[in-house]
């Protein structure tokens, strides 16, 4: 009994703990309302359920939020994403509209390449503005949150493009072995920055930049090429899921799509236990946060909560989300004092010897 309860006192300590613990409330709370919540069957060649609808619709917000959370590593924060993200949907869907044959899989490649390269353009720009000029991180890309929404409407001229594509379907809203192609583009992102992050010398180099980037200058790290790096991936995830979204519903719509995303990708980030101060961060816990806010917006239909409060529920849960994974919080409602850190050894009293 001592055992088990000091293994869950260790887990409650562990950073994913409490995501994973919201993640499982939520879905437990769905399966009281629908009984087959958790039912998945194969039809048609594709997996289906509410689970697999929750990972498919989650999939462009996972990709957002990792781009994000390296940004926020680095003390940073990037509030043009849902602008980044209706500019690659927008500029794909027209190059693909303007073709003759919209099957063609080398139109639609062309069409993924410009989409992505105006995305990565858009991230140098922001990397630019905060690394290069110097200007606060949510001023210079507050610029493109706004300037973005134009662009799009530009790329569109104020229009809904639609798209009948089977090849570009495929990245938003088609299968591969079975399983939603979005999905599968989700994990190899992830995988990707895991391995990037925590494989290589790169996590240890951002996590030093948004800890203290005078110190890491001072070290000889390159702190504002890494804050640059962070920008571009960060506008790679954006115009990825930019495409997700887009191909999704078949088209492009300049002034909704993306809309907000901005917000849930940074709860993500914070749901998931990195700090906004910068430093450290985690990939894990911000892909449970994903799927938190993901599973809380299936929540809403699920229960049936009217449309105009739908808003205000999630604020709710948010807060409630975030207030649980505060130590200080729990120590005070549950009694407990957070863990002190250990006195450090006071030195020795110096000891007077006659002469």
């Amino acid at each position: 009994m001592t055992r088990l309860a000091t293994a869950a006192r260790t887990a409650a300590t562990h950073r994913l703990f409490w995501p994973a613990l919201v993640l499982a409330v939520l879905v437990l709370g769905n399966v009281a309302f629908t009984p087959n919540f958790l039912h998945i069957e194969v039809r048609a060649g594709h997996l289906y359920g509410s689970l697999i609808d929750i990972l498919r619709l989650g999939a462009p917000l996972v990709v957002v939020s990792l781009g994000m959370t390296v940004v926020i590593a680095t003390r940073g924060i990037d509030l043009s994403v849902g602008s980044t993200i209706a500019i690659s949907g927008a500029l794909a869907c027209l190059v693909i509209s303007d073709q003759g044959d919209q099957n063609s899989v080398g139109g639609v490649l062309v069409a993924v390449g410009l989409a992505l390269a105006l995305s990565l353009v858009l991230g140098l720009w922001n990397g630019f503005l905060v690394a290069g000029i110097g200007i606060q991180p949510i001023i210079a890309t507050l610029i493109l949150m706004v300037g973005g929404r134009g662009i799009a409407q530009l790329i569109t001229d104020g229009q809904i493009i639609t798209v009948n594509s089977d090849p570009y379907e495929l990245i938003g809203g088609g299968y591969l072995a079975t399983l939603p192609f979005s999905v599968l583009v989700a994990v190899v992102m992830i995988a990707v920055t895991a391995v990037l992050a925590r494989r290589t010398a790169l996590g240890v180099l951002i996590e030093a930049t948004g800890g203290n980037a005078e110190a890491s200058r001072l070290a000889g790290i390159r702190a504002r090429g890494i804050m640059v790096m962070v920008y571009l991936f960060c506008g790679l995830c954006a115009g990825i899921a930019g495409l997700m979204i887009s191909s999704n519903v078949h088209s492009a719509d300049g002034n909704n799509a993306g809309l907000w995303y901005e917000l849930d990708a940074i709860l993500a980030v914070v749901i998931g236990g990195t700090s906004l101060g910068g430093g450290r961060f985690s990939l894990g816990g911000t892909v449970l946060g994903a799927l938190i806010i993901q599973a809380l917006s299936t929540t809403v239909y699920t229960v049936g909560i009217p449309p105009e409060t739908t808003m205000l529920f999630k604020a709710v849960v948010v807060t409630i989300v975030c207030l649980i994974q505060s130590p200080a919080f729990r120590a005070k409602v549950f009694g407990r004092r957070p863990r002190s850190t250990p006195a450090t050894p006071s030195e020795p009293a110096k000891i007077e010897v006659p002469a």
